[in-house]
């Protein structure tokens, strides 16, 4: 499948695993409760648009420094604001996130109408980036949610298992996320997205290896996959988190992230999938808080808490750069 555009510095869905992030989400001040009164949300947007156009220029600004550190930043547009930014057409499974409750747990939505996803294998050249990116957007947004995130050992979660084996590769991985035919005018860009989870360490901990990789589905050690349960039976994460119809597997690529305070006790994921199907994801999603079969819902949610939950769409580069003309 051809690109909409070629993959650089910024929007570069496809990039390597790195060591450092940062997940910032945003709102526009004139949309956010507590506004200003004296400022429009026209100017907002303006200051926002003009932010996201010159986004490549930072990020070449900050990243020459060290090219081997392999810094990236991708923007993702929420449904409330893309009609402002890019007019009324829009990515045809595009809207905000939605709630969904099981019987014991629920995938929260909070707000956000802007997310920056940094990256490097520098934490100082991701704070100068985003410490930039702000400076330029200014007073038109607010910020919803911020982590920091670091690369645990061996790519692994604060669980003790590795993150991110199911991810696509080689070809399959732009299928696999970047919307293509299907809707044209959007090619090149990708579905994304976004939940903090909370850890509880201790009640986990508690859990004997083999009873934690009944629930993970893997072996902890070595990571290898155990077999799936019967149909009637509990199913494990990895088994309730991968979709399956008869046009076959669904892949997402996820560039989940560690992220801890061990001071404030507080320990979790930030869980950031990118697909060409929104739906995907929110097929898993179910399949975990609701259960399959109904009821029987994903145990790493007994241990694992989401704090937030957001939607938004990667534009390609080409698209940011036009919002400055």
């Amino acid at each position: 499948m051809a690109h909409a555009d070629a993959r650089g510095n910024i929007q570069n869905i496809e990039g390597p695993l790195t060591r450092s992030a940062v997940f910032l989400v945003l709102r526009v001040r004139g949309r956010a409760s507590g506004s200003a009164p004296d400022a429009g949300p026209g100017a907002e947007i303006a200051t926002v648009r003009a932010a996201l156009a010159g986004l490549e220029d930072l990020v070449k600004t900050v990243g020459f420094r060290e090219p081997r550190a392999r810094l990236t930043c991708t923007a993702g547009i929420g449904d409330g604001i893309w009609a402002p930014l890019f007019g009324e057409r829009k990515p045809a499974e595009l809207h905000p996130f939605r709630e969904i409750a099981g019987a014991t747990h629920t995938a929260i939505a909070t707000p956000g109408d802007l997310l920056l996803h940094i990256r490097a294998d520098r934490e100082d050249l991701v704070y100068e980036l985003e410490r930039l990116i702000l400076d330029a957007l200014g007073g038109a947004v607010e910020t919803a949610d911020e982590v920091s995130g670091f690369r645990y050992f061996d790519a692994r979660d604060l669980l003790g298992f590795v993150d991110g084996t199911a991810n696509p590769v080689g070809r399959d991985l732009p299928e696999a996320v970047l919307v293509g035919e299907e809707d044209p005018a959007f090619a090149g860009g990708s579905y994304v997205v976004v939940q903090k989870y909370l850890h509880d360490l201790s009640a986990w901990q508690r859990l004997t290896t083999e009873e934690q990789e009944a629930v993970m589905g893997r072996t902890k050690s070595d990571n290898v996959e155990l077999d799936d349960a019967a149909a009637d039976e509990q199913k494990a994460h990895k088994t309730l988190a991968t979709i399956e119809d008869e046009a076959g597997e669904h892949d997402i690529l996820r560039d989940n992230m560690p992220f801890a305070r061990p001071g404030a006790g507080e320990f979790g994921t930030y869980f950031i999938g990118y697909s060409r199907r929104l739906w995907v994801i929110e097929k898993m999603l179910e399949r975990m808080f609701v259960g399959d079969p109904p009821g029987k819902h994903d145990r790493l949610l007994d241990f694992s808490t989401p704090v937030t939950g957001s939607t938004f769409f990667v534009p390609t580069p080409g698209m940011l750069s036009a919002l400055g003309e």
